[in-house]
């Protein structure tokens, strides 16, 4: 199955639970269609009569009913109003309610990934925001055929009524502008839609990146220059934006022109009706026209909706994919971890083992926590869990067994509570203050503003560099997994608050007898742990 099979099966799967509403609002658009058709003709019929009544005489405008036409005319107008409201409500319910599962699945793609750093936090706001928001329209459009069909059929019976002549016109052009628009579309939008695609994604992706480094931007003074290469990008970006608004006039003007070639077709072609009935199949062939325009725009915004799906093929193939044959057939306990050292040697852990990993900068000590933790599939050569090599287990299983609390620590926009709850669903308050005793930072929370609520700003900016440290760890203990891991759990504390961080932290690992694997430079943290697994020793000179 190819990426993009993935992508279309996605969305399907997405739209299915609202199929009654999406039928809902087709209903609607249809019942919207035929109400403007038959609007507009019956409008025309009527005053055309009426003004004919007049001229004729005071018996003949006696004779005229005129009850009748108008208050068909607003039955036809409130229904119209009302079918259209329905239609905008139902086709963008089922819209909005389906991207948001197709944004929490290609999520759920991202977080499962092999690599989760193979895709930028910029690339992914942008995939997740702006191309599964160009797929809006592909959803919210889908009742644009049957209000085509619907409109159309009116507009043929009402021209058929002014003669076949008429109705043959009205046929081929409602045949063949859809056919003319699929064909001449592609070659004047899909490659403005493509750059204006690519050109959003880069500049948005830009933003994002620039905004996260704005200290260091401001720090040596490179706001300028950024600035300058932020306005090219821009450029490039309004460029594709006006040649593809460039080719959606080019269309909606040859739209505009088939209206007024089938209104002039209708009106030629039947000189044998009267003139109430030929006014009516004119507006009618209108109105039959405009009920194509939905339509049409679906069609020109097709190369918006592909060129947002291409951008999207790599998140729904970012998932693991792991032959069934290797998948590990029994659960994984993590009673036993087999570290690689050196050629050919392992480091062997068991179940509740604390072990230290030291060594000089550079010699590998993060990556080998994080190929534990399944963030780093490039170093994962050699590791065993269990009797089974990592490279050939299942992500979802290997990180039930390890809670990691990055070097850097990683925050989400949003408030402490928010941070603390992605650790694991079904945690409570009490849940929370008690990992953040743990974390030696209960006290500081409650001093803020809200406590738990206290909002924490983008990446947790609000909050020192040795709270956000122990928020982290807080997070990874709520995890309640088998192994605990923990780069540099001091960094950025004093003394005195790393005496009660590595304190609290051992009565926690002898309650819990949870296993721990640490990665540190100072000293004092290595009294957590009972083994010491030196990389610098192990691994042979050179």
């Amino acid at each position: 199955m190819t990426r993009r099979r993935e992508i279309e099966l996605l969305l399907a799967e997405a739209i299915a639970p609202e199929r009654r509403v999406m039928r809902a609002g087709m209903i609607c658009a249809a019942v919207a269609a035929v109400s403007a058709s038959l609007l507009l003709g019956l409008s025309g019929w009527f005053l055309t009569g009426a003004a004919i009544a007049g001229a004729t005489g005071v018996l003949a405008v006696q004779a005229f009913n005129y009850l009748v036409p108008s208050a068909a005319i607003r039955l036809l107008a409130i229904g119209r109003t009302v079918s259209r409201y329905g239609e905008r409500y139902y086709s963008h319910r089922a819209a909005l309610i389906a991207l948001a599962t197709v944004r929490a699945r290609l999520f759920g793609h991202i977080v499962a990934a092999r690599d989760v750093r193979a895709v930028s936090a910029g690339d992914a706001v942008t995939r997740l925001v702006q191309d599964i928001g160009a797929l809006e329209d592909r959803l919210v459009r889908k009742p644009a055929l049957p209000a085509a069909l619907a409109g159309g059929l009116v507009g043929l019976v009402l021209a058929a009524l002014a003669g076949p002549g008429a109705a043959l016109a009205m046929l081929i052009l409602l045949l063949g502008l859809p056919m003319l628009v699929v064909r001449i579309a592609p070659r004047l939008l899909d490659g403005p839609a493509r750059d204006l695609a690519e050109a959003l994604g880069r500049l948005k992706a830009d933003m994002t990146g620039y905004a996260q480094a704005s200290p260091e931007v401001v720090a040596y003074r490179m706001a300028p220059a950024l600035s300058h290469m932020l306005a090219t990008e821009a450029g490039r970006l309004d460029a594709a934006r006006m040649r593809l608004a460039r080719g959606e006039a080019m269309i909606g003007g040859a739209m505009t022109l088939a209206g007024g070639l089938a209104m002039a077709a209708v009106f030629l072609l039947s000189p044998l009706a009267s003139l109430p009935v030929r006014v009516m199949a004119v507006l009618a062939a209108a109105g039959a026209i405009e009920s194509l325009g939905g339509l049409v725009r679906g069609i020109m915004r097709d190369a918006v909706v592909k060129a947002g799906l291409a951008r999207l093929d790599g998140l729904a193939g970012e998932g693991e994919a792991v032959a069934p044959e290797k998948r590990c057939r029994a659960a994984l306990t993590g009673r036993r971890l087999d570290l690689p050292v050196g050629k050919g040697r392992q480091f062997s852990l068991s179940a509740g083992d604390r072990v230290a990993i030291v060594g000089r900068s550079g010699s590998g000590k993060t990556q080998l926590l994080e190929a534990l933790a399944g963030v780093r599939p490039d170093a994962a050569d050699g590791i065993v869990i269990d009797g089974q090599n990592v490279r050939d287990l299942p992500l979802t299983q290997i990180r039930e067994l390890f809670a990691l609390s990055p070097q850097d620590a990683l925050l989400i926009s949003g408030t402490v509570r928010d941070n603390l709850r992605l650790a694991r669903p079904g945690l409570r308050d009490e849940d929370l203050w008690r990992a953040l005793e743990t974390a030696c930072l209960a006290d500081e929370v409650r001093a803020m503003v809200g406590g738990l609520d206290y909002w924490l700003g983008d990446g947790g900016a609000r909050l020192s560099g040795g709270q956000r440290k122990r928020l982290s760890i807080a997070r990874a203990l709520l995890a309640d997994r088998s192994w605990l891991l923990l780069d540099e759990p001091s960094e950025g504390l004093d003394p005195a608050t790393e005496a009660r961080l590595l304190g609290a932290l051992k009565s926690w690992l002898d309650e819990s007898g949870a296993g721990l694997v640490l990665v540190t430079h100072r000293p004092a943290v290595l009294a957590l742990c009972t083994r010491r697994l030196d990389l610098d020793d192990e691994r042979p000179a050179g």
